[in-house]
């Protein structure tokens, strides 16, 4: 039994007219995660509607007249989990067929550094190589912290000596696809025995294994998804699984302050 508590905040050097953010922080159920509680609280009026996009991922918008100089969200919950650690993913939402997820996006480019990487490694389509390129991927990049915000593309971060858990995933995703194997971003909650301190969501690869269907990977942690995590939204790359995202109506700059906090449930 997972708990989420994550805070973004938003300040403004002037007051703007409106606001409206797509929300991407709400988990599906699936065969191996039931969401027990969940909810939104914003600290001002603000209109609120759910829809599912096209990858099968719940989105909340969120609609916030001014004049509004700050925001504050505040998003809790708990989902029951029971992963395995073969990290096949069941009972998801899957709108589109696997084929479409060997399309490339200009952050998840393979360069010929990748693609030689991953050539090395997945002399097969099989799991026991992709378990191997998870492995492989941790080892190259030291692990940094990060927010959503300021990720760099995959080739760039392969590059570098260092990537947060995001990047990471970004390569493990190139990889496979440098490969013709269906990729896919996903973002989420993990949680181990004491509680997690981010300022972004966790991520991690699925790929699309022959036999299996999809399988999760995460090269930050040189695992499969276990239950500690907790799955909430998947795409071709780490912007269409932007937990937040949007526009807004007013002129000057803006500060971002976001807190994840996860851990097991109490009581």
């Amino acid at each position: 039994r997972v708990a989420v508590h994550h805070v973004t905040r938003y300040r403004f050097e002037e007051p703007q007219d409106r606001i409206i953010q797509a929300l991407r922080m709400r988990p599906v159920d699936t065969d191996h995660q039931t969401v027990v509680d969940w909810r939104f609280d914003v600290d001002c009026d603000a209109r609120l509607k759910r829809h599912e996009d096209g990858f099968g991922n719940e989105v909340t918008m969120i609609y916030i007249a001014g004049p509004v100089e700050e925001v504050e969200l505040v998003v809790t919950g708990e989902v029951l989990t029971n992963g395995s650690a073969t990290g096949v993913v069941e009972g998801a939402p899957e709108p589109l067929p696997p084929e479409l997820f060997l399309r490339s996006t200009a952050r998840t480019a393979p360069s010929a550094a990748i693609r030689d990487f991953a050539k090395d490694i997945l002399v097969a389509p099989s799991i026991e190589c992709l378990h191997e390129l998870n492995l492989a991927i941790g080892k190259r990049l030291q692990r940094i912290p990060g927010k959503a915000e300021d990720n760099r593309a995959a080739a760039e971060a392969f590059d570098s000596s260092e990537a947060t858990v995001r990047e990471m995933a970004s390569v493990m995703v190139a990889a496979a696809r440098s490969a013709e194997m269906p990729a896919r971003f996903v973002s989420g909650y993990r949680a181990e025995g004491q509680e997690e301190h981010a300022a972004s969501l966790h991520a991690w690869a699925e790929i699309h294994v022959s036999g299996l269907g999809w399988v999760g990977f995460d090269p930050a942690r040189g695992i499969s998804p276990d239950d500690c995590y907790v799955r909430v939204a998947a795409g071709l790359d780490d912007s269409d699984t932007a937990p937040v995202s949007g526009s807004r109506a007013g002129s000057g700059d803006e500060t971002l302050d976001v807190e994840v906090r996860v851990g097991a449930a109490q009581g």
